[in-house]
């Protein structure tokens, strides 16, 4: 077991970006989450701390933001030479060749593939947002002599995102993977996590494009259920699937409960994200902070209540901000409030004013708006 090695794909070929504002700019992977994170952060924190040295993501469309928050993948001590971090982004601008699906791109890039030296891959998209050992699930998967192993989430409650379905024997085996987000009478999610061995995978990509097929999940899983052994393995831990405005904003406001914040973020390992020095919060005396999550340089004069600062938002004296999220930068002038609303980053609300969503629809303010 100490001789497996994995390596770890994330992929944003056709990742949704069904976030309406918060992704007009950016794609899913690169919305702020959780104070001072991103969403992409969680998936290279799990290959990390599962000791996966050689992580390549799979970017498709607006992923300049992208390219700023990781770096050289300093922050997730991913920047090594041989192995590291690699973005691999379309080799063509051609529109057709473009929308083509995952397995025409991994094709595109095979050679970064062979080259690499472990044995197993796991490919996983990054709107899940969860905290697991990948360790564990190669555990699994070597015992189950499986082909390969999808990770699943059994719940009872139907998730806050939108997610595929799975069914599944008493033995783990799966039988039917749901094609799209359609109902499917199942207590078990589908995390779109996979592992299997890096030349199955290869051989996966090879034949389905030879048939015209180039979907991995569609094309080269669902279809051969009943020739490869594929196996579901069960995350325990607290699953948070971020592919929609409500699901975003519900799962934030979860982060509140302190025990889902520990779970999250600490067990099995920490979550990294990139390094940005500032000043700690400032609360001034006639501050008022109930059961809010408020990031390094903050300066709060007013009322903050159920909410999630980003680093430097100030909350001007009189100004009230409630069940809201707030990013970086955002201004909250004097005598206003805010109630049920998502703020990207630098929003100015002007003074006197009152802006209120719902929480089943959350009033949204894109980049730079001023209210």
């Amino acid at each position: 077991m100490k001789n497996q090695k994995i390596m770890g794909v994330i992929n944003l070929i056709h990742e949704k970006d069904d976030l309406e504002a918060l992704t007009q700019g950016r794609c899913t992977a690169t919305v702020p989450f959780g104070s001072r994170y991103r969403i992409i952060d969680f998936t290279l924190s799990n290959m990390v701390n599962s000791r996966m040295n050689e992580v390549g993501i799979f970017v498709h469309q607006k992923y300049r933001s992208l390219m700023d928050h990781i770096g050289s993948g300093k922050s997730w001590d991913l920047q090594h030479r041989q192995s590291g971090l690699f973005v691999l982004p379309p080799i063509t601008d051609d529109v057709q060749e473009l929308s083509r699906g995952d397995l025409f791109h991994f094709y595109q890039n095979r050679d970064y593939f062979l080259r690499s030296q472990p044995e197993y891959v796991l490919i996983t998209r990054s709107h899940m947002v969860c905290n697991i050992d990948y360790q564990q699930v190669l555990a699994y998967h070597l015992e189950q002599e499986a082909d390969i192993t999808v990770v699943c989430k059994e719940s009872i409650e139907p998730l806050l995102g939108r997610a595929r379905k799975v069914r599944m024997n008493e033995a783990g085996r799966i039988s039917e993977i749901q094609d799209s987000y359609g109902p499917m009478i199942s207590d078990f999610s589908n995390m779109e996590m996979y592992l299997m061995r890096k030349e199955l995978l290869m051989d996966l990509v090879e034949t389905s494009l030879a048939k015209g097929h180039d979907h991995l999940v569609r094309h080269a899983i669902v279809s051969k259920l009943d020739q490869l052994k594929v196996f579901g393995y069960i995350h325990d831990g607290f699953l948070a699937c971020v592919n929609s405005i409500n699901s975003y904003y519900a799962n934030s406001m979860k982060l509140l409960n302190p025990q889902v914040w520990k779970e999250l973020f600490y067990e099995p390992g920490p979550i990294y994200t990139k390094v940005k020095d500032g000043p700690p919060a400032r609360y001034k005396q006639n501050a008022v902070v109930e059961q809010s999550i408020i990031a390094n340089g903050c300066l709060i004069e007013g009322t903050v209540r159920n909410s999630i600062l980003f680093r430097g938002v100030h909350v001007h004296k009189g100004a009230v901000v409630e069940d809201s999220i707030i990013m970086q930068n955002g201004i909250i002038l004097p005598n206003s409030v805010v109630k049920c609303s998502i703020f990207d980053k630098d929003v100015v609300i002007q003074e006197n004013r009152e802006v209120r969503g719902v929480a089943s629809g959350p009033y949204q303010a894109a980049k730079r708006r001023i209210i």
